[in-house]
Parts: C-alpha cells; sequence; structure tokens
C-alpha cells in the first residue's frame, strides 16, 4: 500500500518525540491519526477489544499500514483485568486518544472529570461525529460529508474525507496538548475533534463558490477542467493566465476568456483529437501544469 512521501528534512523532525500517546480508538480516524503522531516521533501504544479491530477484519491491509510502528495490546475494558492494565498504561500516557461517545467514556470511567481527578497531568484529544451535544448522534464518514454539501448524486464520495480530515485535526489536537505541557502548563487540557467539523472545513472551497459549477474551479474556466481525449482523459489545471495562455496556444486559440462558452467547446474538441502521450509533450514542451489519464 502506497504511503506519502516524505523528504528527509521533514521525516528527521519530530516534534512529538518523547510524548507517549495511548489510543482506545477503532476504525479509522483514530488509528489514521496514531500513525501521524508516530511519524512525528510520539511513542504510540494502542488497547483493543478481545474482538480487535473492526479494520482489521475487512482490510488487512490498511491496518497493518496504520498502525506500523504502534505497540498493539489486548484489554477487555469490561473485566477488572482490563481496567487495571488501563490504569497502568494511562499513568504514563501524555495524551489519550478516544473516539467513543462521551456515555460510553463515562460508562468505562473515562469521562473527563474523572480523569483529571487520576491523572491531572494527562491530556485528551477526543474524537466525535458531532460536537458538543450532538456528540451521541450516530454518524460516518458519508453523512458528515452529506451535512457539509459534499455529496452530490447518488454516487459514492471517491475515498473518506470527513475521516482523513478529523484524522489529521486529532493528529494537530496532540500537537496543541504537547504544546500546552511544554509551555509549562502542567494541567492536562481537553479537546474535542468532530468529524462534521472535519468536513465543514474541507468544504470552505465550496462554500466559498469556488468549487460550484460556477466556480474558476468548479468548471467554469476552461483551463481548469477534466476533458476527453483519444485514448483516455486529461485532467487540466491551467488556471493562472500564462498556463491558460500556453494552452490555448498549443490549441491554437485565443486566451481572452477563459469562461466563455465557446472557448471551453474549442478545447474540448482540439484536446478530444489528441492522444495522452501527445498531450504529455506538449504539456511538458510548454509548460503546462495537466495530467493524462486512461479510462
Amino acid at each position: 500500500m502506497p504511503t506519502p512521501a516524505t523528504s528527509d528534512p521533514a521525516s528527521a523532525f519530530a516534534p512529538l518525540q518523547g510524548l507517549r500517546v495511548l489510543s482506545l480508538a477503532l476504525n479509522l480516524p483514530g488509528p489514521a491519526a496514531l500513525l501521524r503522531c508516530r511519524r512525528m516521533g510520539a511513542a504510540c501504544l494502542k488497547l483493543e477489544p478481545p474482538g480487535g479491530d473492526p479494520m482489521a477484519h475487512y482490510n488487512p491491509a490498511a491496518y497493518a499500514a496504520l498502525h506500523e510502528g504502534v505497540d498493539v495490546e489486548t484489554a477487555d475494558l469490561k473485566t477488572e483485568d482490563g481496567r487495571q492494565r488501563l490504569a497502568q498504561a494511562l499513568a504514563g500516557t501524555d495524551v489519550l486518544l478516544t473516539s467513543f461517545r462521551p456515555s460510553a467514556l463515562a460508562k468505562l470511567g473515562l469521562g473527563w472529570e474523572a480523569l483529571q481527578a487520576l491523572h491531572p497531568h494527562l491530556s485528551q484529544v477526543a474524537i466525535v461525529g458531532a460536537p458538543g451535544e450532538r456528540a451521541e448522534e450516530p454518524g460516518h464518514d458519508l453523512t458528515y460529508l452529506a451535512e457539509s454539501g459534499l455529496v452530490t448524486g447518488t454516487a459514492l464520495p471517491p475515498t473518506l474525507y470527513a475521516d482523513m480530515g478529523g484524522a489529521l485535526l486529532a493528529a494537530e489536537a496532540v500537537l496543541q496538548a504537547a504544546l500546552q505541557a511544554r509551555s509549562g502548563n502542567t494541567a492536562g487540557i481537553y479537546l474535542e475533534v468532530a468529524l462534521n467539523a472535519a468536513a465543514d472545513w474541507l468544504a470552505l472551497p465550496r462554500t466559498w463558490g469556488l468549487t460550484t459549477s460556477g466556480g474558476a474551479v468548479g468548471g467554469a474556466h476552461a483551463g481548469y477542467r477534466i476533458y476527453p481525449c483519444a485514448d483516455g482523459r486529461v485532467a487540466v489545471a491551467a488556471l493562472e493566465p500564462h498556463f491558460a495562455r500556453r494552452l490555448c496556444e498549443a490549441a491554437g486559440l485565443p486566451a481572452s476568456d477563459m469562461a466563455a462558452k465557446g472557448t471551453h467547446e474549442a478545447l474540448e474538441a482540439w484536446i478530444g483529437l489528441r492522444t495522452r502521450k501527445e498531450l504529455d509533450a506538449m504539456a511538458r514542451e510548454r509548460d503546462v501544469p495537466l495530467l493524462t489519464l486512461a479510462d
């Protein structure tokens, strides 16, 4: 499974070196956040129920990638032995990562007030579906994206944007907790990360009108679209004037109005007659940002 490329300086920089993170979070957002923390140098421990993380069953490859470098142990928190293992782990933890509803945390004795009383230096990053009073509502990535206006028609989104965006916000929250501790404040802090808020953040360009049908990166600009070509497709990103001018010069078109319907149609006709190889060569020669795709 491919992993994001990391430059040498970034991989050597470990802002969470020395931080101990304990996760009880299952499925995708929590483990993805834990992976980010591990890559930033944190020592990561995860306690899983006897049945394991559902991700390990429905996608073992994803589970393996998410838990690289993470110590995973089994602990049944409904038993005395499991609760003792959790208490032992919490005593050596700086940040606790959870993804339960607040009522479930309370039943386990992991409400914030209870945690503070027993572990005053501990911080908690709580991943929830929606913030505040809505944290008890059931939901998943799809419902959060729909709420944020990121679901169009009946096609499923191509990836789990809210889950992965929430994972980034959770890793950012762990960084906040680490900075709080390093500032000299010895009291732990509670930070809530809502997946619907992550979807709202990702939806901001659409909210601003950038990616709606009339927006510059929503299809209105002829130089920022996906066109069919002779043997596939091409994602054209010639948005800036100098890129748009070079593209139009290659097509023998004026670049005066990239929002005009005629420009769209003329570019579509010209690109439609070119192969991927021809378009790739044009892009290299004229320095035009595009990527050809097979059907």
